[in-house]
């Protein structure tokens, strides 16, 4: 994996301390969800090699999958030509999205499902 070190002070995090992070399938490259990082969050992410996030709502890292086990392996990050927004490649277990969908972008505009549940939610967090 990439080190971190290489672009971690170029990174232009917003107001909140914050940077956007685009999570996507390695192998299918398929958009699997976003989420924000801080500093440390990031760098849990790099000492784990596991996807490591800030929640705006909890107000704290998380490591993705703490609870329903479907974690997020880092296979690399990279940076966008702004330094403002973060691409981690993930090989990812299980699925992403806490609804049992593969991908949190499993609907279209108008709220129709394109995408079927994988895994019943109440199954994955007990």
């Amino acid at each position: 994996m990439q080190s971190l070190n290489d672009f971690s002070s170029s990174i232009q995090y917003n107001e909140q301390g914050l940077v956007p992070i685009i999570v996507q399938d390695n192998s299918t490259l398929e958009v699997l969800m976003l989420a924000y990082a801080n500093k440390t969050s990031l760098e849990l992410t790099k000492q784990t090699g596991y996807a490591h996030y800030f929640s705006r709502t909890r107000k704290k890292i998380w490591k993705k999958g703490e609870e329903s086990g479907h974690v997020q392996r880092i296979i690399d990050i990279r940076i966008d030509c702004d330094e403002d927004t973060l691409l981690y490649l993930v090989e990812q277990s299980g699925v992403s999205c806490h609804t049992g969908h593969k991908t949190c972008f499993y609907r279209d505009i108008m709220g129709i499902e394109k995408e079927p549940v994988l895994i019943e939610p109440d199954t994955i967090y007990r």
